[in-house]
């Protein structure tokens, strides 16, 4: 878990201050390193959790998006594209999966070149045992309800369709008619 910074002001809205006096108000600032701070306390906070299981939070999403697919299977490339994370990631992501027993590897009966990773029984059990713990923490997010969090990834996804992680169905189903939106 991170150590608390127990300080007496907030260093964002300090630092945003200072900018604006310097450079002028930019509320993109304040808003950026509020979500790499963010990010950094809940990686620790998840990380903690799954730490006891020899995971990371990675290392559990691998493990996750095994438990979802039909046969328990997928592609490397697959684990990748879904992941959102270069192939060497998930290279070494299930490089350690394999190490401690959670995925085996088998060459992709559909593609000469491929390589399947698939969940093992002691996997299934690491994932439903950690899963168990996150839910109890809330994923680190327990100073949200539910409609905040529905909120929270709300306001994130514009920034996940900019990026191209995936198409906006609301503008794919009629782009013309939502020509001005975002």
């Amino acid at each position: 878990m991170p150590k608390p910074l127990s300080l007496n002001f907030d260093p964002i809205e300090r630092a945003d201050e200072l900018w604006a006096r310097r450079w002028g108000a930019v509320p993109s600032m304040a808003a950026i390193t509020s979500v790499m701070r963010a990010h950094q306390i809940l990686l620790a906070q998840v990380d903690a959790v799954v730490k006891p299981y020899k995971l990371t939070f990675a290392r559990y999403e691998a493990l996750v998006l095994l438990t979802f697919s039909k046969a328990g299977e997928l592609p490397l490339s697959k684990i990748g594209q879904r992941l959102m994370v270069h192939p060497t990631s998930v290279t070494n992501t299930v490089d350690r999966l394999e190490a401690a027993g959670l995925v085996t590897r088998r060459p992709n009966p559909l593609d000469g070149r491929g390589i399947l990773a698939a969940i093992t029984p002691k996997g299934r059990d690491v994932v439903e045992a950690a899963t168990r713990d996150l839910m109890a923490m809330d994923f680190g997010l327990t100073g949200y309800d539910a409609e905040g969090c529905k909120e929270l990834f709300e306001m994130l996804r514009p920034l996940r369709i900019a990026a191209g992680d995936f198409e906006d169905a609301e503008l794919a189903v009629d782009p013309e008619a939502n020509a001005g939106a975002v």
